[in-house]
């Protein structure tokens, strides 16, 4: 391979998140413990920057660099854009939860850095070598943040599933990726996408190897039968740090069953969708049925995650350009959703005191009605109800899963929708139809309680006009 500069410029976005991360690490090496806001300025303005840097390098047309491991389109742009501003809103919520805790230090939004640009990677991944690597970069940094609170034996706990959990997930990962490289001896997506049609390779050892692969994606989604460190982690995280988890991460996943399945693995679609089917409806139904029972907020979202989950897997195992549109619509849709859930939590949580069961709800219209109203709105785009952008988002994926034939499917997602709808309207219900149990006035800053409007706001807007992020998702995948 020859190297030539002109390559660099399809991956200036990485660079530059990588050079923003090693600098911030560094100037935070200087800064007295009241100064740590410098490091936070300096993660937005990276994050800000790193949406110009996106835009002004966007080729006209597909790019594939560095021997073909690095790919840059449409697709990749615009996740990458939304990547950039929901991990900026997490940053944002975070700020006075971790200032209340003494946990506001730069290694937190260091290691969020280094999570963006594991993400990054796996958006611009063209082989399997490249997936993993972001993958992995993504995974250590999630493990770190997870059991962040040193002083907390449940957040230690909480990474301790994650991270043995996650490396039996990589080790099924690499063990299917190793036999794919057996069966067309390639790791690059357009290498195997040709080794597929050989008439010769092996079928027995591709289909083999892609169980192992669709096991390790499961697991990075939070799938059902997968889905064991889910309820765990988010619990026992600090709330900060789920806020990052629970949301940025699905559009990577997104990203990585996409590069892997659909450009690697298009050629097997006929065997990885039944394989998905079985997945989503078992995220679906498990995801939907659990949450009723749960007492505590964030392992409900936690299950509702795994039920959101299920619909993205409908949308891509559609197998067609409508269902891949409405997939990728859903994941960036999730993410905002679940921001401003966990942003709720968050100001609804104090120094001493977190806001993890339901009954913190309770009353929450006496104490502020905006942010009920805010509540409501994230509550009611979850559940999928019309007007909001949730309802637009479950309709586009079943649509995409009628237009093959799947009826049955799509009827299967409105039952579990249904049943989901309870556990969202339970919590209306608490904030709107019960008294307080604790009147203390909420606290947090101008800047969270703005971008937490703009956030609930956001679930009606996009509702009320979804077509202009329906048409962006449309045209990065065409």
């Amino acid at each position: 391979m020859q190297f030539d500069t002109s390559m660099l410029i399809p991956v200036l976005p990485e660079i530059f998140i990588l050079t923003a991360a090693c600098v911030i690490l560094v100037v935070d090496l200087f800064l007295k413990e009241e100064q740590r806001v410098i490091s936070y300025g300096m993660t937005q303005i990276s994050l800000l920057l790193a949406i110009v840097v996106t835009l002004m390098t966007a080729p006209a047309e597909t790019r594939i660099v560095f021997d073909g491991s690095v790919i840059r389109d449409g697709m990749s742009d615009l996740l990458k854009i939304a990547i950039y501003i929901i991990s900026a809103g997490a940053f944002l919520y975070s700020k006075d939860y971790l200032k209340d805790r003494d946990l506001f230090k730069g290694e937190y939004y260091v290691l969020g850095l280094f999570a963006v640009l594991g993400m990054m990677v796996m958006v611009s991944a063209n082989t399997f070598l490249t997936v993993y690597l972001g993958l992995e970069l993504l995974a250590l940094s999630l493990y770190a943040l997870v059991a962040f609170d040193r002083d907390s034996a449940n957040s230690s706990e909480a990474a301790m599933k994650y991270f043995v959990l996650g490396a039996l997930a990589s080790g099924m990962l690499l063990y299917g990726i190793s036999m794919i490289y057996g069966a067309t001896g390639s790791i690059g997506f357009q290498a195997i996408g040709e080794g597929l049609a050989n008439p010769d390779v092996n079928k027995m050892v591709l289909v083999f190897g892609l169980v192992f692969v669709v096991i390790g994606l499961a697991f990075k989604f939070g799938a059902v039968p997968f889905h064991m460190w889910v309820p765990d982690v988010y619990q026992g995280a600090p709330t900060a740090v789920v806020t990052f988890l629970g949301s940025t991460p699905k559009i990577a996943a997104f990203a990585l069953a996409m590069r892997m399945l659909v450009d690697g693995l298009g050629g097997l679609h006929a065997d990885w969708q039944y394989m998905l089917v079985i997945l989503a409806i078992l995220s679906m139904g498990l995801g939907n049925v659990f949450a009723i029972a749960q007492g505590n907020i964030k392992r409900m979202l936690a299950y509702s995650t795994i039920s959101h989950v299920g619909f993205i897997l409908v949308g891509i195992l559609a197998g067609t350009t409508k269902g891949y549109t409405a997939a990728m619509f859903y994941s960036i849709v999730y993410a905002v959703m679940a921001l401003g859930a966990f942003g709720i939590v968050i100001l609804l949580s104090r120094r001493g005191f977190e806001a993890e069961n339901l009954e913190d709800f309770k009353g929450l219209n006496e104490r502020s009605p905006w942010f009920a109203a805010m509540m409501l709105l994230v509550m009611f785009s979850m559940a999928g109800v019309p007007p909001t952008v949730g309802f637009f988002a479950k309709m586009f994926i079943l649509e995409s899963v009628v237009s093959i034939d799947m009826t049955w499917l799509a009827l299967v997602g409105v039952f579990f929708s249904i049943i989901g709808a309870f556990y969202y309207l339970r919590i209306v219900k608490l904030m709107y139809f019960d008294k307080p149990v604790d009147a203390s006035p909420l606290e947090a800053g101008i800047d969270t309680r703005i971008a937490l409007s703009v956030n609930g706001l956001s679930m009606l807007a996009l509702g009320m006009f979804p077509a202009g992020l329906l048409s962006l998702c449309s045209a990065a995948l065409s």
